[in-house]
Parts: C-alpha cells; sequence; structure tokens
C-alpha cells in the first residue's frame, strides 16, 4: 500500500472520528446543559458531563489531525489554500478545546453551587451565565467560521485538482456555504436553522467513506506531483 492510499485511509478514518465524537458530545450536552436547571444537573451527572467534554476533545484532536495529514496531498495543486486549510483546522481545533474547558468549569461551579445549597439568586447564577456564553462563543466560531472556512478551502481544492469526483467536492462547496449562512443567522441572534448543517454533515461521512474504499484519484495525484518539479 503506497503512502497516499495509507493517507486517504487515515483521513477518512479521522473525518468519522470526529463526526462521532461531535455527535455524541451534543448528545451528552444538551441532556444536563440545557435548561435553567443547569447549575444542579451538570455535577449531578458529573460522570455524564466529563464524557461529553472528553468527546469534544478528541473531536479537536481528530480535525486538527485531518489538516495535518492531508496537507502533504493538498500542497501539491496550492500550497497556499493548504496552508490555510492546516490553519483553519488547528483554530478549530483551539476553539473546541476552549469549549470543553468552560464545560469543565462549570462543572465546579455545578459543585460549589450545589455545595452552597443551590441558592435562587447569586453569583453563581451569573458566573454559570458566563460560562456557557464563552462555551457557546468559542463552539459557535469553530463550527460557523473555522469549520466552514476549512470545508470551502478543502473542496474548492479538492474540486480543482479532481482528487476526488467533482459532484462530491462541489456538494461539499455549497454545504459549507450553508454551514456559514447557519453562522451569520446566529450572529445576529436569529435562531440557528439545523437543518443548514445537514448537507456538509453527510457530504464529509461519504467523502470519508470514498476516501477509505477508493482513496484520492492517482492521476490527479501525479499531476500535482508533475506541477512541482
Amino acid at each position: 500500500m503506497d503512502s497516499n492510499r495509507k493517507t486517504a485511509i487515515i483521513v477518512g478514518a479521522l473525518f468519522i472520528t470526529a463526526t462521532v465524537a461531535y455527535s455524541l458530545s451534543v448528545i451528552f450536552f444538551d441532556l444536563f446543559l440545557v435548561g435553567s436547571d443547569y447549575l444542579t444537573k451538570a455535577f449531578e451527572n458529573k460522570s455524564q458531563v466529563i464524557i461529553g467534554a472528553f468527546l469534544v476533545l478528541i473531536d479537536s484532536v481528530a480535525v486538527a489531525g485531518i489538516g495535518i495529514v492531508i496537507y502533504p496531498i493538498l500542497k501539491k495543486h496550492n500550497e497556499t489554500l493548504a496552508l490555510g486549510y492546516v490553519g483553519a483546522r488547528i483554530v478549530e481545533c483551539l476553539l473546541f478545546i476552549v469549549n470543553a474547558i468552560t464545560i469543565l468549569t462549570l462543572l465546579t461551579l455545578s459543585q460549589e453551587f450545589l455545595k452552597a445549597g443551590a441558592p435562587d439568586a447569586s453569583y453563581y447564577q451569573t458566573l454559570g451565565t458566563v460560562l456557557l456564553a464563552a462555551g457557546d462563543w468559542a463552539y459557535l466560531l469553530g463550527l460557523g467560521l473555522a469549520f466552514a472556512l476549512s470545508a470551502l478551502i478543502l473542496n474548492f481544492v479538492l474540486y480543482q485538482s479532481k482528487l476526488i469526483p467533482r459532484w462530491l467536492s462541489g456538494w461539499g462547496l455549497i454545504g459549507a456555504a450553508l454551514v456559514f449562512a447557519n453562522y451569520l443567522l446566529q450572529s445576529f441572534s436569529i435562531n440557528p436553522v439545523e437543518i443548514l448543517f445537514y448537507p456538509i454533515a453527510l457530504q464529509e461521512m461519504v467523502f470519508a467513506i470514498w476516501l477509505i474504499v477508493k482513496g484520492f484519484n492517482s492521476s490527479a495525484i501525479a499531476s500535482g506531483s508533475a506541477k512541482q518539479n
């Protein structure tokens, strides 16, 4: 198995890992960090919240890994955009780490809140609101801006280079644009339209499976290598 084939399999596996970890973390957090009683529920469900934060960290490592591993393939066709893709994925990784840290900090706050007898009005609620807002902004910037930008860059390079079928990379471009549109809506305090995220989520899974099963277009890789020489 050549190095390009191994790269395709690793990238595909990392895409699946990132998506699964992200999806499971959302489920965990929605169970315990939604609603006015989140300060009570967070520490009462400590193990689940910690697992959710750990899943976010797995997602963070996976998205950074995608950018690093695929870089040698992309740079053969557009080194500047390849570097931009790695940078965007690393920024996304860091923002998701910030999101995980705020959740874990909220867990400590929840513990102290319960020790204090769960007062009706106190600085605990204020600090909790700030932590949730910080986590939400980190998540929003990581997913809506850094992720959307990275998806646009990746699929643009893939479309130009024909490393994968153009119908698949074109699908990714449309999906990334929809995610960015969703980010803009939330930035203006408009309720998110979750359906806008589905096209890119599905496209990434199809892309991942394509890489694992078929890999990159060998003739496109050869063409890119020839341009570098």
